[in-house]
């Protein structure tokens, strides 16, 4: 089957074509004729299927070849993360390129000056994050009254990351006659309580089971204490092989620790998290497909939207505690029918939640047992040790702040700081009370030595000169009579013509 088969327009197959497109997936050969059809669709597919075509040809070729006048937003697709929206964004301007049918993308973490100012131009299609979108909306910038098909793609991460809220005022906005389209990577009960309430008699099409990963990654696992996680994952990245890496880590703090660790062994990375600028973002995605940047070292929620077909290796630096994790971490390095390469350090008490992904995958991962750092620690500590090990982490870590800070001052103010000042000697004087303003002082102030006033020092005066100003500043100007033209040499242009044009032996004041 090829694209042309789905009576797609010649426009969009053109596009198509240029950008690669021969053979649509599963997901594409199904869920395109079910959206131009106009069915309300559930897609369950995981990364890298596809599922972005599957979405945005149908609607596409919906919006041309039903035209409105006065362009409002007809389509809205709602995205859990910036980086999946700008690439959302991009593929609906390369498929619809030649239509005439406009695109725009606000998301929030930059200034939303040029989000408007796009917006004003008016746009068929919306995509944005939820966050931007009901701040625009309850500015004025967006009326959602007119849209005609909504798009909740990474169904599954929006929950994850609290957005059910947002998801759910935006839905409110939205006009009850509309055509409803989803799709998640994974199916848990939550989500199956959200395709109940948002769509009506939906297709549901599901290309790959929750419960299945992409064959042909190689998958390992290294058994490993936690304290020796960085020194293996360096020990790894000396391997030529491994020419772009992905690192997953569990936390922000984590995620800027291992860059910092990487980048003192002279490897090459930047992290991508929630505290950066959407401009840091950018540039670190932008040298790691330009290969400036060896490896990429994200969080799970910064790392929606990144595709990159070329990575080659995926490490689960930390392992997830949400199963399903594992599988969307592990689907970045296997995309567009590329194989690649899954690695995963677990230590002792990462081994339960590791056991639980292999259920779920149902299959057993190999264990790598031929590196430096074999675990030494056998025993898991119980969340009780867990919890006070992790505060006096954090505990060292503000120390370790603080002395950071500290060391920063005093190299500010130089020397002088680190001179103490004299402690006064403790007097044994009561101070008085303050009712009494009259009241007679202390014997003890009485015996309190006085202070003698130094006198004060003699002023000179001044020695007057004679000074001049030149394009030097002021300088000492000289009684000679044959450098009177240098007195004030930058005046000479304020002079009349016959003045400017005197003869050089003769004084300004014989001519005045």
């Amino acid at each position: 089957m090829d694209f042309k088969s789905l009576k797609i327009i010649p426009p969009i197959l053109r596009n198509l074509e240029h950008a690669g497109y021969k053979t649509p997936t599963p997901i594409q050969q199904e869920a395109i004729p079910q959206v131009l059809q106009g069915r309300d669709l559930f897609g369950c597919a995981q990364t890298g299927t596809g599922k972005t075509a599957a979405f945005a040809v149908p609607i596409l070729q919906h919006l041309e070849e039903n035209p409105v006048d006065g362009r409002p937003v007809r389509t809205l697709v709602l995205t859990p993360t910036r980086e999946l929206a700008i690439q959302i964004f991009d593929n609906f301007r390369e498929y619809g390129k030649g239509l005439h049918q406009n695109c725009c993308v606000v998301f929030g973490g930059v200034n939303q000056a040029g989000q408007v100012k796009s917006l004003r131009q008016g746009a068929d299609v919306l995509v944005a994050t939820p966050g931007r979108l009901n701040d625009l909306v309850n500015q004025g910038y967006i009326d959602l009254s007119q849209v005609e098909i909504f798009v909740l793609d990474e169904a599954d991460r929006m929950l994850d990351m609290g957005f059910i809220h947002d998801v759910k005022r935006v839905i409110s906005q939205l006009p009850q006659k509309r055509q409803n389209l989803m799709f998640s990577a994974t199916l848990p009960k939550e989500i199956r309580t959200l395709v109940a309430g948002i769509l009506q008699n939906p297709v549901k099409i599901s290309i790959t089971p929750p419960a299945t990963t992409v064959e042909r990654i190689d998958q390992s696992v290294y058994y490993v204490d936690k304290s020796n996680k960085c020194r293996l994952l360096v020990w790894v990245l000396k391997d030529p092989r491994i020419s772009s890496a992905l690192v997953f880590t569990r936390t922000k703090h984590g995620a800027d620790r291992v860059v910092r660790d990487l980048t003192h062994a002279n490897i090459s990375a930047a992290a991508i998290h929630g505290d950066k600028t959407q401009n840091a973002r950018q540039a670190a995605l932008s040298k790691f497909r330009n290969h400036q940047v060896r490896v990429l070292v994200a969080t799970d929620i910064a790392a929606r939207g990144i595709d990159i077909e070329e990575i080659s290796h995926v490490i689960n630096y930390d392992i997830p505690e949400v199963p399903e994790t594992y599988v969307h971490r592990i689907g970045r390095t296997a995309r567009a029918g590329h194989s690649g390469t899954a690695l995963s350090f677990c230590s002792i008490n990462e081994k339960a939640n590791f056991q639980h992904i292999q259920r779920l995958i149902r299959q057993e991962i190999p264990e790598i047992k031929e590196h430096p750092y074999p675990m030494r620690e056998l025993v898991p500590m119980t969340k009780e040790e867990q919890r006070q090990k992790q505060l006096e982490r954090q505990k060292d870590a503000k120390a370790a702040r603080e002395r950071r800070q500290q060391k920063s001052v005093q190299a500010h103010r130089g020397k002088s700081s680190t001179k103490q000042p004299q402690q006064r000697k403790a007097s044994t004087h009561q101070p008085q009370k303050r009712g009494n303003r009259y009241a007679q002082p202390s014997a003890d102030h009485a015996q309190w030595p006085k202070k003698q006033a130094k006198p004060l020092p003699k002023k000179q005066k001044p020695v007057l000169q004679h000074v001049k100003t030149g394009r030097t500043g002021r300088i000492s100007a000289s009684k000679d009579p044959s450098q009177h033209r240098e007195v004030r040499p930058d005046l000479d242009k304020y002079l009349p013509k016959p003045l400017r044009m005197r003869p050089a032996d003769q004084p300004l004041k014989h001519h005045l």
